[in-house]
């Protein structure tokens, strides 16, 4: 099967493309290396620097397809699994313009070019959306992102499934720079010997998912898609379905400094996946635990 993977060198991307190289899959990424790392290359994929809000990206991809092949008469890819996004809250509200066209405009460009080669569409969606919407660009862009997945889904046919994700880690997740999830900002505050920062009361939940867990959830919901697209225009939350405190996942560090600093706006209060489907349609189901994670991965001083 030959798969285009947008975001391919970012943090889920690397652990998708991973597993599908794994499972003996032609790969092509599209990253435009925002947030992406050219150490994350992985031997056998292809890799091609491209921005999907540049409207004229698709007549670039499909050169170096034809070139791929040898072939231009073909379909390019069996399925897209759409990762690429600008995915984090803060830095949106510095440069809302900037998250539309990454989350908004550049998810547009590539649905009109799945619609051309009529190309299945895996998109990574977000569990913000279930909170205020209007609440920052980041939420905006990603549920608008959503509506234009759904749009291209009912009107012109394309297949189409959403994956929204809960709080990602694991390996590969940044851990310097604006984009950092919560565990990559404790992993390198750890690691310099720098006190764990925690926002506001801390008291605020999350429903943390490994990486592996959301790879394995995309490779079943692509499988469904393509297997008479049976989950064509359905959502599904990949969602541990438990979520922790983040003064908890502190106390899992140990004896460790800590300190508390100011709330940041726009962000929810409480995570947790409670819905079903993803466990019931695609036979998925979540195995790992932060917990866990944190005490195998971490040097933990008890």
């Amino acid at each position: 099967m030959r798969v285009l993977i947008t975001g391919g060198a970012g943090f889920v991307g690397t652990n998708l493309i991973k597993r599908l190289l794994k499972d003996e899959h032609e790969v092509i990424s599209v990253d435009n290396y925002s947030t992406g790392k050219y150490e994350n290359h992985q031997k056998g994929c292809d890799y091609y620097r491209r921005d999907l809000s540049d409207s004229h990206w698709w007549s670039l991809v499909d050169e170096c397809l034809c070139e791929v092949t040898c072939e231009c008469n073909i379909k390019p890819v069996d399925i897209i699994y759409h990762l690429a996004a600008l995915a984090r809250i803060q830095p949106s509200f510095d440069d809302p313009l900037r998250s539309f066209k990454s989350n908004c405009l550049g998810t547009q460009n590539l649905l009109e070019w799945a619609r051309k080669h009529n190309t299945p569409v895996v998109y990574a969606g977000t569990s913000s959306v279930h909170g205020d919407k209007l609440a920052n660009p980041y939420t905006f862009t990603k549920w608008q992102g959503e509506e234009i997945v759904t749009m291209y889904n009912k009107l012109f046919n394309l297949p189409t499934t959403i994956c929204r994700f809960y709080n990602v880690y694991g390996p590969h997740q940044i851990t310097e720079g604006a984009y950092c999830c919560v565990l990559g900002i404790f992993e390198r505050q750890f690691y310099k010997g720098n006190p764990l920062t925690i926002t506001g009361d801390g008291e605020q939940r999350r429903d943390f998912t490994h990486v592996e867990d959301i790879v394995d959830g995309l490779i079943k919901c692509g499988h469904g898609l393509l297997d008479a697209r049976m989950i064509s225009g359905e959502v599904f939350e990949l969602g541990n379905g438990k979520n922790y405190s983040i003064n908890e996942i502190v106390d899992a560090f140990g004896d460790y400094p800590k300190k508390y600093i100011d709330a940041r706006p726009g962000e929810m209060r409480k995570t947790l996946n409670t819905d079903t489907k993803a466990r019931d349609v695609l036979e998925w189901k979540p195995k790992n635990d932060i917990l866990n994670y944190i005490r195998e991965n971490y040097e933990i001083q008890k």
